[in-house]
């Protein structure tokens, strides 16, 4: 079973997510052959507060 997951800095619509888990679940069926049933997709909303960039928070690198 693939478990893939992701951390994306918050802000994205629930709309670009489920976009996401369809590319990255079609990826996995195409890439290794997995059933599409198998797949699982996990995404982690990090704030951008706690997220850091080369010694910066997104927030302060205005992401």
């Amino acid at each position: 079973m693939p478990i893939m997951q992701v951390f994306l800095i918050e802000g994205r619509t629930e709309e670009q997510k489920a976009g996401l888990i369809r590319a990255l679940t079609d990826a996995a069926v195409e890439s290794i052959g997995a059933p599409v049933e198998s797949v699982r997709v996990m995404i982690t909303d990090v704030p951008n507060t706690q997220f850091g960039i080369a010694g910066k928070t997104a927030k302060e690198l205005g992401r």
